[in-house]
């Protein structure tokens, strides 16, 4: 059946096929309304039928029911002439059954005016499905180059398509802020813009003077957290700490360590990398960040937050009496340790309002509350530490899933950074390492793919370095695939593809080709070949 990512199990019955037609209805059981009403939506005006809701008395064409001995996101699918059942465990399973009933209809069903109003046909079947992971994630960078909410909106939209349920908004860094506080406004007015940005490699040292910039209000997002939670996605902020904090010291140059720099004279930062300029350590400056947090908790629900933790250089902290005060004050070994208590001290603040602390996997050193979790990105080892440590771990190494990272090596890639990660390389990634047992294994609570923008300053740039790539990762969160990478049928899901892709040309996703990128996809200079000679960075 070409699905992506691949059910538990299919069965394709050749002769139980359902045309659709003008007549067909559709109907959703009690809380199960809002899958039905993005499947009515999604396919009318894709197929131009009503599919309205069917007389009293009379089944549904197409119908969707509850399930309760069905875990909460699975679902079963069944296609019989005349009539479509998905049968869920809830509201998430519902919708997962919808986005797979749409890919049975092919790849017109994702367009957003019909082509045709006759020929729509789901193929005869049963269809059983459920995900591997609960934490099927994806990080969307907007602090680099910021994305339009609108834009913001149509990424929900894809992950939707490939059952991903986590997005990882990364909302603050040394190179703009973008949330608004209401307590705190020049976080926007001043964190939220840099002067210009560099272009390509570190090493070229080339600026665009170009003023970059942009903020999200306290209600675009929650327009955006609301958007994401019809489609079962749950939106996680990323409001980094102690360090990549120069947006935030040039709004308040008081937060910064003013005792060993003259922050009054920091701008936003207009280069890539790890910034010296870290928040200071004293009351002032938590009682700031527990007042940005408490807005922040109230737009986003999520069980989550994460609060970075990673690339806190010392150097600032080494030289400043006030910071050296503080580790004396509180009996630390040193400014490592420093950094583990300005962690825990949010941890404990969040877990006192009933949220859980996440972050990198550098928040490790130093010892976390029992219930904080972990994004490991510098390889295997911090996740299989937290783990074997009882910590919940989010697998998303740099190594393997960094899709801002090259698709293929030549120097055709625009600006071909990191490590060579192709479709393939991908779709053998495997979240939970052998070294686990099957007590800590369950810790790897799921996996993420993260996107970085430095090197994508729109949305075009991020569906080339996402795609297809992105749906090679969905099937490694979704789907029941061999523990064992070299046992994976590529083959086969490469076969899968070619109709996948046609669903993404359909959506209007500009992935990159399989035989390499097109010609504006290799701009010089902003997305293009290596600058001035400069090697891939790594």
């Amino acid at each position: 059946m070409d699905l992506i990512p691949a059910p538990l199990g299919s069965l394709r019955l050749a002769d139980q096929d359902f045309p659709l037609d003008h007549d067909t209805t559709l109907a959703a059981a009690a809380g199960l309304e809002s899958a039905g009403q993005w499947l009515r939506s999604t396919l009318s005006a894709a197929t131009g039928l009503p599919l309205g809701p069917a007389r009293p008395g009379e089944p549904a064409g197409v119908e969707l029911t509850v399930d309760d001995s069905l875990a909460a996101e699975a679902y079963r699918i069944s296609v019989r002439p005349g009539r479509a059942v998905i049968t869920a465990g809830g509201p998430a399973g519902a919708l997962w059954g919808a986005q797979t009933l749409r890919q049975l209809l092919g790849p017109d069903a994702y367009r957003r005016a019909p082509l045709r109003r006759t020929g729509w046909v789901l193929p005869g079947g049963d269809i059983e499905d459920a995900p591997r992971f609960g934490w099927r994630g994806v990080l969307l960078d907007v602090c680099r180059h910021f994305l339009p909410k609108s834009d913001v909106l149509r990424f929900l939209d894809l992950m939707a398509v490939h059952k991903l349920n986590v997005l990882h908004l990364h909302l603050t860094d040394d190179q703009g802020w973008r949330v608004e506080i209401k307590q705190y406004p020049r976080l926007t007015s001043a964190g939220a813009w840099r002067e210009r940005s560099m272009v390509g490699y570190r090493a070229g040292q080339r600026r665009d003077d170009r003023p970059h910039g942009g903020f999200y209000t306290q209600d675009d997002l929650r327009e955006i957290v609301a958007y994401a939670g019809e489609r079962q996605i749950t939106v996680v902020p990323e409001i980094e700490l102690p360090g990549h904090a120069q947006a935030a010291i040039t709004a308040y140059p008081e937060l910064g360590n003013t005792d060993v720099v003259d922050t009054a004279a920091l701008g936003v930062w207009t280069d890539w990398g790890v910034c010296e300029n870290v928040f200071n350590v004293s009351d002032a400056t938590l009682r700031f960040l527990e007042n940005v947090l408490e807005e922040v908790l109230e737009i986003f629900p999520s069980e989550f937050v994460h609060l970075g933790g990673d690339e806190c250089p010392k150097a600032q902290w080494r030289a400043s009496a006030a910071a050296q005060a503080r580790i004396k004050e509180l009996g630390l070994a040193d400014e490592d340790e420093l950094q583990s208590w300005f962690i825990r001290h949010f941890d404990g603040w969040l877990a006192a309002r009933g949220r859980r602390l996440i972050g990198w996997d550098e928040i490790l050193e130093g010892g976390l509350a029992p219930g904080a979790a972990v994004s490991s990105w510098r390889g295997y080892a911090g996740g299989v530490a937290a783990a074997q440590a009882g910590h919940d771990v989010v697998m998303c190494p740099e190594q393997h899933v960094y899709l801002d990272h090259r698709q293929a090596p030549g120097e055709d890639e625009p600006i071909p950074v990191g490590f060579v990660r192709s479709l393939e390389d991908v779709y053998r990634f495997e979240p939970v390492p052998p070294q686990l047992d099957a007590e800590a294994a369950r810790h790897v609570i799921g996996t993420q793919a993260n996107i970085w923008t430095e090197f994508m300053d729109d949305a075009r740039d991020i569906d080339y370095r996402a795609f297809p790539r992105l749906a090679a990762f969905a099937e490694v969160a979704w789907s029941a695939l061999p523990a064992d990478p070299a046992a994976r049928d590529y083959a086969g899901f490469e076969q899968r593809m070619e109709q996948h892709l046609a669903r993404l040309d359909a959506l209007g996703v500009e992935y990159r080709p399989a035989a390499g990128p097109h010609p504006w996809q290799r701009r010089p200079g902003v997305a293009g070949r290596p600058i001035d000679g400069a090697p891939p960075q790594v």
